[in-house]
């Protein structure tokens, strides 16, 4: 929330047709309940100011402004890839945080790629987003904006979402469910949810909350090793949540929604990229990724790491890279390796905010 002085405005971005309903036709602005289908299609499927309202008569939209916040970001840095378009956004939130998006060009539309929080406490230690920690969670309106701000920023329509930006978006549950439903409501961008991808570094009782809600979306699961050890080493969550606990309600999450599983695997050099962690990997997924003895399905994405300043790990090379991947077909195990988009922009997550954050501090 935003206001001036001590007057608290209403995040009218974050709220669904019934609620504007229930706000405009109670005072001060005693307004027909039409007028809320109205303010959300501008809002939501335009991605307009209380201005550019032009059916509105213009003492709603003025009262409008006064008390109410559209929290859509501003472009504070925008890198595009001379390649294939791919672009990555510095967003600078109501407040003055920052956050990153990624615009992607796929054949089958486009894709944007969205944080949930100002930075990250899981503590992974190959991500650049967690290195300063968690600030503050994003609101609903704030990530719907992120979508809003791509889209007026390329002047393309966005189809796709995956949740795979800063933060881990089960930590900010409510606000992220909250974006899911405001996002494919059908007055507004009506993205269709099996079209949305969430990423979970793997907390296990928000795995199980998601799958009881009824939202088709694809879960996408950072496994990163297949050894709690391994596990444990770079991924603190590991410390709360074991793998075999975490593949359990992965196994339940099938179960439940009938969605297929997405695991995904940065490969690091010397780390867990050598064919004895595939063949690992592969015997892990078929332990636990059963149903009755037939195996359910399941896709494994391999993401070579993007190099970050201060971690001391390396990228997997190219054949290393191909031998996992090879060891995990011929086991029968759908994998893939993650196309890799602008390389010609290369940052990994959170390295515009790191450096944006150390130009504010320099000068």
């Amino acid at each position: 929330m935003s206001g001036s002085g001590n007057i608290e405005k209403t995040d009218i971005l974050g709220m669904f047709p019934e609620e504007i309903e229930a706000l405009i036709t109670s005072p001060p602005y005693m307004q027909p309940k039409y007028r809320a289908k109205q303010i959300f299609s501008w809002l939501h499927e335009r991605g307009v100011g209380f201005d550019e309202m032009s059916n509105l008569p213009r003492g709603l939209r003025e009262s409008l402004g006064e008390n109410c916040i559209i929290k859509t970001p501003t472009v504070e840095k925008r890198l595009v890839s001379k390649i294939d378009g791919t672009r990555k956004y510095l967003y600078r939130l109501y407040d003055g945080n920052t956050v990153e998006a990624v615009f992607m060009r796929y054949e089958h539309g486009n894709t944007l790629c969205v944080s949930s929080q100002v930075g990250c406490r899981m503590g992974c230690r190959f991500c650049a987003s967690t290195k300063s920690g968690r600030v503050r969670d994003l609101s609903a309106s704030e990530i719907v904006g992120e979508v809003i701000a791509a889209e007026r920023d390329s002047g393309e329509r966005i189809s796709n979402i995956v949740m795979m930006g800063i933060g881990e978006p089960l930590d900010n549950f409510d606000n992220v469910v909250r974006f899911l439903r405001l996002i494919s409501h059908p007055d507004g961008k009506n993205i269709g949810l099996r079209h949305i991808s969430l990423s979970t570094c793997g907390l296990v009782p928000k795995i199980y909350e998601l799958s009881r809600l009824d939202l088709p979306v694809t879960l996408s699961i950072s496994l990163h090793a297949s050894t709690d050890a391994a596990r444990s080493e770079i991924m603190p969550v590991n410390d709360a949540y074991k793998i075999d606990e975490l593949l359990r309600a992965c196994r339940d999450w099938f179960v439940t929604t009938g969605r297929r599983i997405s695991f995904e695997y940065t490969l690091i050099a010397g780390k867990n990229d050598s064919p004895a962690d595939a063949k690992s990997l592969s015997r892990l997924l078929s332990k636990y990724m059963t149903d009755g003895g037939r195996r359910l399905p399941l896709h494994v994405n391999l993401i070579p790491l993007n190099d970050v300043e201060g971690v001391g790990m390396r990228r997997a090379d190219r054949e290393s890279v191909e031998r996992f991947r090879t060891v995990l077909t011929g086991d029968g195990i759908n994998a893939t390796v993650r196309r890799r988009l602008g390389p010609d922009i290369d940052a990994a997550c959170g390295q515009l905010r790191i450096s944006s954050k150390l130009s504010q501090e320099t000068f």
